[in-house]
């Protein structure tokens, strides 16, 4: 078993899982045509989703199940994925033999992606039971009915009334880590390497808009405005922003994942790094001809939209100029935009709405107070010495 991208003829793209004859999985590719065109999925969702499905496909054929017995046994297959490393687990590995170290040894997979991968299995099989493919009492041994009381009160009926839900039967209990962001040092050492006006953009609308690497590569021209007053423009929004626009059709593969359209303010260091960069584009003739906001401006082709990879490549560079003790990734600057939103006192649906998230749970991760801010919370208290009547 394994993942394989997909090239339709009308251009659009997804991942599909084969078998070892190279055959369609009808049951997989079913689940995953449905997430990109039926839910409008990204492309890196059913990549992801191919992946994870074809993980357990390759664990029931191992172990001589069908998929619906290996549905009905998860437990079994979350053991397995903890601690099969490539060597059992891989699409060239036998499984013939193979003796796994069990719990007390190192995992083989984090509880994230044990829990990623369960993700994209449950979606599969309720879709086939869904579609007639698979009997329906295979739901109730992936889900029970929960309440919201562990919801976060964003996630709750406005009301306040206790709803109900189902809740996934497996699942690792994930440790609760600090989101693992660009510290401020960080960021102004990698936009002190950075080579070109271009690229300290680049960086600024990660790490100050929030930008995904995606939603940066697509934008167009037309979706910066930077006048004070947008309305000649037919855009009310006022002062200098964004607009991020989920397109289809952009030759680079770059695509926003929320299917929501939301604008972006932009402060002064951001909009300053676009006029330097305008004067930069000014100087490639064939920049001239595209529609999109960042171009390559020196590599071939030139005067084409930039990829989303070039992007991760040109921040790697950056961080070995700068000399940076780890390397820091492109979506390391979107969280250090999330942190520092709440750590200046943003609210959360603000930072919610600037960051693009479908719901505040997705947030919710950026609330973590630092010991500064610890620390600063307590010294904000008055002391009882300094209270009227004390």
């Amino acid at each position: 078993m394994r993942a394989f991208p997909v090239r339709l003829p009308s251009g659009a793209r997804y991942w599909t899982v084969l078998d070892e004859d190279l055959a369609v999985v009808a049951v997989a590719d079913g689940f995953l045509r449905q997430v990109r065109f039926g839910r409008d999925g990204a492309e890196s969702t059913t990549k992801s989703y191919a992946h994870s499905i074809a993980l357990f496909l390759r664990w029931c054929a191992r172990t001589g199940r069908s998929w619906p017995q290996g549905a009905g046994q998860l437990g079994s297959f979350m053991t397995w994925l903890r601690h099969a490393g490539p060597q059992a687990s891989g699409g060239e590995a036998s499984g013939a033999g193979v003796v796994l170290a069990g719990p007390g040894a190192a995992a083989a997979r984090s509880a994230r992606r044990v829990n990623g991968v369960l993700t994209a299995v449950r979606g599969m099989v309720v879709h086939a039971v869904a579609a007639g493919q698979a009997p329906g009492d295979l739901v109730p041994l992936l889900y029970e009915v929960a309440d919201d009381r562990d919801l976060p009160g964003q996630a709750r009926d406005e009301d306040g009334r206790m709803g109900w839900r189902l809740r996934a039967r497996h699942r690792v209990q994930e440790p609760e880590t600090r989101v693992d962001r660009a510290s401020d040092a960080e960021i102004v050492a990698l936009l002190r390497a950075c080579l070109s006006a271009r690229d300290r953009l680049i960086v600024l609308l990660m790490a100050r808009a929030g930008l995904r690497r995606g939603e940066v590569c697509g934008l167009r021209r037309s979706d910066v405005h930077l006048l004070a007053d947008s309305r000649p423009l037919g855009c009310e929004v006022a002062r200098a922003h964004l607009h991020v626009v989920r397109r289809e059709d952009n030759p680079n593969g770059a695509w926003a994942k929320s299917r929501r359209q939301r604008t972006v303010p932009l402060d002064f260091l951001t909009v300053q790094a676009f006029d330097t960069y305008e004067f930069e584009r000014m100087r490639v003739p064939q920049a001239g001809l595209s529609d999109f906001a960042l171009v390559n401006l020196f590599r071939g082709p030139v005067g084409a939209p930039m990829r989303p990879d070039a992007v991760g490549e040109l921040v790697t560079a950056a961080c070995k100029r700068a000399g940076l003790e780890r390397a820091v990734t492109a979506h390391q600057l979107r969280h250090a935009c999330g942190s520092n939103l709440l750590d200046a006192g943003g609210a959360l649906d603000e930072a919610q709405d600037i960051l693009g998230h479908g719901c505040a749970t997705s947030t919710q991760v950026y609330l973590h107070p630092d010991p500064a801010r610890l620390r600063a919370a307590v010294d904000r208290v008055p002391s009882p010495r300094i209270q009227p009547g004390v």
